[in-house]
């Protein structure tokens, strides 16, 4: 198997550009309107004209990170041991979920249960009832069973549990050898699909996307999967190739698939028959991969090259990643009440908590102690080496 040159800039630059992606649909939710896309806030500015961009990178979004995240520990496992590369994605992935949850997420509970009418102004005070266990009204805010979340962090839980599970399983992987090395054309852009459509109708109808780290059954098929896809990928050659000369065919399919699935969703009555929501469910999976095929492709053919913006992206993307959801609550906590306008607040929103995540992150790459609490290395090493996580740079 040939193997690809070693600095991969298309995966450095996808990670920061879906990063990038997730902060501003985490914007977004605010004022998204319908009840499929209830958030933490809301805004009164809402509008239905934003399911659509939001249907359409919601499919993909949180499968493409975790695909990135398998394409990084191929990177990694090039040149690092087993249990080294253990031990390293466990210190760069829990000590930043345990500060983040400590530290970061809490105010968002706090500026919910405010917006919910059951949590009393003083932040201290509800640091208390918080951490000390207090038992909350029913929908005080997302987590109120346990009196504790990690909201936007469970990225961070789940793909330490699917490192140890890689961990455990690699050494049947490895016997088994790669499934996509021998898929081109057509077959490569429809048979990873299937498994997802498998899921779909064999875990789907029995776990809800509820977020419950021990009961999430069918997001962790979804996303191992995915993860696997990234870890198989890595640097063969020969798919890299055949992804990008199939990338206008990926982009072309992707933008049809969606249109027929967008159509079941918004124009099929709720009393359809179960066949067409079936159809439904596999157009999603195969618009889905579809998706991640072209984003893949088009990357190679247009991002693998040195851009001077990406050695201080790939640093930022783990604190501003950490950081954002906290932020757009808070400014869209102070910023809501003065009605701006549909135009004005989503801009002052969007651009304070961008402004705040650059001013905290200029700050935290600064202090010896607090890098490592957002996923950074010790200044000393070069940021663009080859890293343990899922969320930094992955080439080298």
């Amino acid at each position: 198997m040939a193997l690809v040159p070693a600095r991969r800039h298309d995966i450095d630059a996808l990670r920061a550009l879906a990063f990038g992606l997730l902060i501003l649909y985490h914007c977004c939710m605010l004022w998204v309107a319908g009840e499929d896309w209830d958030w933490h806030l809301k805004s009164t500015y809402q509008g239905e004209w934003l399911q659509l961009p939001m249907l359409f990178v919601n499919r993909w979004r949180m499968d493409l990170i975790f695909l990135i995240s398998g394409l990084s520990v191929h990177f990694l496992l090039r040149d690092t041991a087993a249990w080294r590369f253990i031990g390293q994605r466990s210190l760069r992935l829990l000590l930043p979920l345990v500060f983040g949850c400590l530290l970061i997420v809490p105010v968002q509970p706090y500026l919910q249960g405010m917006a919910n009418g059951v949590v009393e102004p003083g932040y201290l005070s509800f640091l208390a009832d918080y951490f000390g266990g207090r038992s909350w009204p029913v929908g005080a805010f997302d987590g109120w069973q346990h009196s504790f979340t990690w909201n936007h962090l469970w990225y961070l839980a789940y793909l330490w549990c699917y490192t140890l599970a890689f961990a455990v399983l690699l050494p049947v992987l490895r016997r088994l050898g790669n499934p996509l090395t021998r898929l081109r054309g057509a077959w490569l852009l429809t048979v990873p699909a299937l498994p997802l459509v498998l899921w779909t109708f064999t875990l789907q109808p029995f776990f809800e996307d509820t977020g419950d780290l021990v009961h999430d059954w069918y997001r962790h098929a979804l996303y191992f999967t995915v993860f696997l896809y990234g870890w198989w990928l890595g640097t063969h050659e020969a798919l890299w190739a055949e992804l990008v000369r199939l990338r206008r065919y990926a982009l072309g399919s992707a933008l049809a698939l969606f249109a027929v699935y967008a159509w079941m969703v918004f124009v099929l009555p709720d009393d359809s028959p179960e066949w067409l929501y079936a159809v439904g469910r596999t157009i999603r999976n195969f618009y889905k991969w579809m998706a991640l095929c072209a984003i893949l492709g088009w990357g190679k053919a247009l991002l693998d090259r040195p851009m001077p913006w990406l050695r201080w992206a790939n640093e930022a993307v783990y604190p501003w990643y950490v950081l954002h959801q906290s932020l757009i609550l808070v400014f869209a906590w102070w910023l809501m009440p003065m009605h701006l306008g549909p135009v004005l607040e989503p801009l002052a929103v969007i651009t304070s908590t961008v402004l705040g995540c650059w001013t905290l992150h200029a700050a935290i790459r600064r202090v010896a102690w607090l890098r490592p609490c957002f996923g950074l290395k010790a200044r000393r090493q070069d940021v663009a080496a080859p890293t343990a996580t899922g969320i930094e740079p992955a080439g080298a």
